[in-house]
């Protein structure tokens, strides 16, 4: 599929500030007095993301059950891939929530489905800590992806975003060397987009679907992982999302399971042959979280109305509270941490 180029011609070539590639290391030093001057300019910006319930402050101890919406949630299907602005209540993402420390100043990430659900919280927080961050989608996301965009340079980083259809080999080529091109370098990599729709009985299960759901979960991260470890020196972090449906199956979910199971094993073997490289290898395990896989025929609409409540926190979880998972497995704080996947599912999930 070609990448459709109108908003990527924009997004490439503007920097806030007018920042360039050869001052961003004079920069680095005072990025949380950037970000504090930034603030009145990120209200300003992320005005539009608020949800039905106010965004909770991650400072402030809370109790996690009531911290963000519970069901039951009404039903609201859309066409997948499904849009942020679609949904209702609106996910958190992290837009007024995270507030970066500068943990990942200077370095530069590629976030696949970075435009909206967990990859967009990942991206975000990927600039709050100082990071230029490139995001990858398909053309018809370009709405949500725009929002990405505009969030990330409010906190004076570089954006990149990259339009295009990850179950083409020759896309996910292209997309790392775009990447690497825009960003001057590629320092973590989060293999995060997925396909996941929800089919009763392997007897409608097509094989149309079931070699989509490869080629977007496996063959994607295969194809983009290759092309990008020749870019990453010692101290790079690839993060691949994968789901507690590698652990637990259900039974509607056949195909999206057994990739998800794929990419664990893909996680430990990988982690173990570039080890050596000084590259680190991990992943997450989330499950279930508001976002629109999920409202997009990941879940049965009747399954949507009561989506979470059967965790012991009793609710779904929220974009913006992976966020963090992204940001210390992206960082020097997790040195030793490679080969390891890990979970975050309101109680219910593994590992």
């Amino acid at each position: 599929m070609e990448k459709k180029d109108t908003f990527k011609k924009t997004s490439r070539r503007q920097v806030l500030g007018g920042l360039s590639i050869g001052v961003v290391a004079a920069q680095a030093a005072p990025i949380l007095a950037q970000q504090s001057s930034t603030k009145a300019n990120q209200q300003e910006t992320l005005s539009m993301e608020t949800p039905t319930k106010e965004i909770p402050n991650q400072s402030v101890k809370q109790n996690p059950v009531n911290q963000y919406p519970s069901p039951p949630f009404s039903e609201q299907p859309q066409q997948p891939p499904g849009l942020v602005s679609k949904m209702n209540p609106r996910p958190d993402h992290g837009e007024k929530s995270y507030q970066g420390s500068g943990r990942l100043v200077g370095r530069k990430a590629l976030v696949t489905g970075g435009d909206s659900g967990i990859g967009r919280a990942a991206a975000i927080a990927f600039a709050r800590e100082g990071a230029d961050v490139a995001i990858n989608y398909l053309p018809v996301e370009e709405p949500d992806a725009r929002e990405v965009v505009e969030l990330i340079r409010a906190t004076g980083r570089k954006a990149a975003a990259i339009p295009g259809d990850i179950r083409n080999e020759k896309f996910c080529t292209q997309l790392v060397e775009d990447a690497v091109r825009e960003l001057g370098g590629l320092d973590i990599l989060v293999n995060n987009a997925g396909r996941q729709q929800s089919v009763d009985s392997i007897l409608d299960l097509t094989t149309e679907q079931f070699d989509s759901t490869f080629k977007t979960n496996v063959y994607a991260m295969f194809w983009i992982t290759k092309a990008a470890v020749p870019h990453l020196k010692p101290g790079a972090s690839i993060i691949n999302t994968t789901s507690v449906q590698a652990y637990d199956p259900s039974e509607n979910l056949l195909d999206y399971a057994q990739t998800k199971s794929a990419q664990v094993a893909f996680t430990k073997s990988l982690a173990k042959q570039l080890a050596k490289k000084g590259i680190r290898v991990n992943a997450i395990a989330p499950g279930p979280y508001w976002t629109p896989l999920q409202v997009s025929g990941g879940q049965p609409q009747s399954t949507i109305v009561q989506f979470g409540s059967d965790t012991p926190i009793g609710r779904p979880g929220q974009p913006a509270e992976l966020a963090p998972i992204y940001v210390v497995l992206a960082s020097q704080e997790s040195s030793y941490a490679t080969g390891q996947v890990y979970g975050a599912a309101g109680g219910s999930g593994n590992p």
